[in-house]
């Protein structure tokens, strides 16, 4: 099968004419992306090579033809491109942080959650006010109507217990135990 293309001198008198125009016109319709702009001219006059027929329009210039071969490929292009997920790079990647593992923070939460219960009644209500509800000393104080000086005190012992009690969290990132506390928090409440 044999297929009938444009001669190449008319193929190259076209992009002469028309070419500047319609790069400009494609700029336009691809926001200025000139590379996008190109490939699309590139591939208007394609399709003008493909179709001989065009040239023998009744129409004086071929101008209406490639402006309309353009748009419908911009339109074409763009719409390839919405329906394709965007492309990331690995420089985004390595920028994204990583999800923490939640199976890991239950457990955390969990062991802190039991850590808690072993402290004294007084010690649990202060740590439960300041780092549960995130009171301050002095809300802590009013909130139990104990004095500030018992509060900062309470605190201080309750946490070098838990300490003890949980002796494979003192060596992780203060992030982790945050992100541990936090879980508590939510779970205690």
């Amino acid at each position: 099968m044999t297929t009938t293309t444009t001669d190449e001198r008319a193929l190259a008198d076209l992009q002469r004419e028309h070419g500047p125009a319609l790069l400009h016109f494609l700029l336009g319709l691809t926001f200025g992306d000139r590379q996008r702009a190109e490939d699309l001219l590139q591939e208007t006059l394609v399709r003008a090579w493909q179709h001989p027929e065009a040239f023998d329009s009744a129409y004086d210039s071929m101008r209406p033809w490639l402006f309309t071969v353009a748009r419908r490929l911009a339109i074409d292009a763009r719409r390839s491109r919405q329906s394709r997920p965007a492309e990331v790079g690995d420089a985004v990647l390595e920028t994204t942080a990583a999800e923490d593992d939640t199976a890991e923070t239950t457990v955390a939460a969990l062991d802190v959650r039991d850590a808690v219960r072993t402290l004294s009644p007084e010690h649990r209500a202060v740590l439960v006010q300041m780092y549960f509800r995130g009171l301050t000393v002095d809300e802590t104080a009013r909130t139990l109507g104990i004095p500030a000086g018992t509060v900062k005190s309470r605190s201080h012992y309750a946490l070098r217990q838990l300490s003890r009690n949980l002796p494979g969290y003192s060596s992780r990132s203060s992030s982790r135990t945050r992100a541990s506390r936090e879980t508590a928090s939510a779970t205690s409440t």
